[in-house]
């Protein structure tokens, strides 16, 4: 059992966001260890239901009462200074604490935290190596950035001391962890709200390194001169991986797609025959994510049938190139990608499979990132046969940029290819009911509310 000594003075935790991907995880694992936890979020969702299915009370809305029970507020960082919560724990001098500095001390109760990061692929390489330690009965904890399948969520409690997490570089939030092992994945231009350059990216992932102890192990992407450029900083065992860069511990080679896309491939471990590994997840990005995997997990000790079952049965997290339907006998895809890297992966995938004619309804992600990327985004758009593009979505911004998504579609023009600006949602679905063909392929694209279009479309 994780050392959960760290955490006892805090008997009742309250919890503002709990709904929250990471937040409903730490509050399910509080509840394990035996704390009393309360909740508020703003509206009920399905991780609200399961975590009152788990016998913790949450509330729509505030609760006031709850604050002043508690012993510590923990907050997400959607939560403003001035949330009636917040002000009632500062009057009762509750201590309060962000969610990644809670989760950091949640980190140093277990043995062995095992960090996933990098630009892109996170969601999906963590996905992976959760599935590996279950196939080998580990008994992980778990938290992942989506709704997992064969864990019936975005979380899993385990009693060992195993815990598998996301770890994300925004507002370097990664810094408050303690891994024992991390993978890196790739380190590419984003998050420039607050990072500014690739220099700044480029030092969070530096300290980051410098997180492991020495008996840890880094796992880096050898197609990726940043993530290479990483290995000086610790003394932890660095372990490579890549496709292009055969000089690394783990290489792939040999890769066919079948007519879903889905890759199969030799793997080679220290240039000797490892195995053949065949995925049910599509595209060339996907072959890199599973040999982090690997190279993880074979250095856990996880036997090779354990890691080539596990891979097999996992078919993408929610939101990873997910199917959603048909119409007029064209399939309707939903994924998450809202950088230009993933746009182009995206479309990559796509071309590995059997089909007429591509569209992508694409719905730019914040001011800041469209404004900085307008042509990256213009120019990944192109590998689409028809391109629609929603508004803009805010998140966490205002448009202080003077950034429209007119300004996305006129640049697509400008490159030669038509795009069209739809803002409106049953517009859009109206106009790709009467467009698509059969055999088609319609890829609603974004981090927002693009989720939304592709049941519009199927009902």
């Amino acid at each position: 059992m994780p050392n959960i000594d760290e955490l006892k003075k805090y008997k009742n935790v309250h919890m503002i966001g709990i709904g929250g991907v990471s937040m409903s995880g730490i509050a399910a694992i509080l509840k394990n260890f035996g704390f009393t936890v309360t909740g508020s979020d703003m509206s009920d969702s399905d991780s609200v239901k399961l975590l009152r299915e788990k016998g913790i009370k949450v509330t729509v809305g505030h609760n006031l009462d709850d604050v002043a029970k508690s012993d510590v507020v923990v907050y997400s960082a959607a939560i403003k200074q001035d949330d009636p919560e917040m002000l009632e724990a500062k009057r009762l001098n509750i201590q309060t604490i962000e969610r990644a500095d809670f989760l950091g001390a949640l980190t140093r109760c277990y043995k062995d935290t095992i960090c996933i990061s990098g630009t892109h692929g996170k969601t999906t390489t963590t996905s992976m190596v959760s599935l590996c330690f279950i196939e080998a009965l580990k008994d992980p904890s778990i938290q992942v950035g989506a709704f997992l399948n064969p864990i019936n969520g975005n979380y899993k409690v385990g009693n060992s001391e195993h815990f598998i997490i996301e770890a994300c570089e925004y507002v370097e939030s990664f810094l408050k962890f303690s891994p024992k092992a991390e993978i890196i994945l790739n380190i590419d231009n984003d998050h420039l709200d607050y990072f500014k350059n690739i220099e700044n990216i480029k030092n969070a992932f530096v300290k980051y390194v410098k997180l492991l102890p020495d008996d840890g192990f880094l796992v880096l992407n050898g197609d990726d001169n940043n993530c290479l450029d990483l290995a000086q900083y610790t003394n932890a065992k660095t372990i490579t991986y890549g496709i292009t860069n055969k000089s690394t511990n783990y290489f792939a080679v040999n890769i066919v797609f079948d007519n879903d896309g889905f890759p199969e491939f030799d793997v080679y471990h220290n240039e000797k025959f490892f195995d053949r590994i065949k995925l049910h997840v599509p595209g060339m990005h996907n072959v890199l994510n599973c040999l982090a995997c690997i190279a993880l997990c074979t250095e856990y000790g996880i036997d090779k049938s354990d890691i080539k079952n596990a891979l097999l049965k996992f078919t993408g997290a929610n939101r990873r190139f997910e199917f959603k339907g048909k119409v007029n006998g064209a399939s309707i895809y939903d994924d998450y990608g809202h950088h230009p890297t993933e746009v182009i992966a995206t479309a990559k995938s796509l071309m590995n499979k059997k089909y007429n004619k591509s569209w992508v309804v694409f719905q730019p992600h914040t001011y800041s990132r469209t404004k900085t990327l307008l042509s990256d985004f213009a120019k990944a758009l192109l590998n689409f046969d028809n391109i629609i593009i929603l508004d803009i979505y805010a998140a966490r911004e205002k448009n202080t940029f003077n950034i429209s998504s007119e300004d996305l579609v006129n640049k697509i023009i400008s490159l030669g290819k038509d795009a069209k600006y739809i803002p409106d949602f049953g517009e859009c679905v109206d106009f790709l009911k009467k467009n698509v063909q059969s055999g088609d392929i319609v890829m609603t694209l974004g981090a927002g509310t693009v989720t939304k279009i592709g049941p519009m479309l199927v009902k």
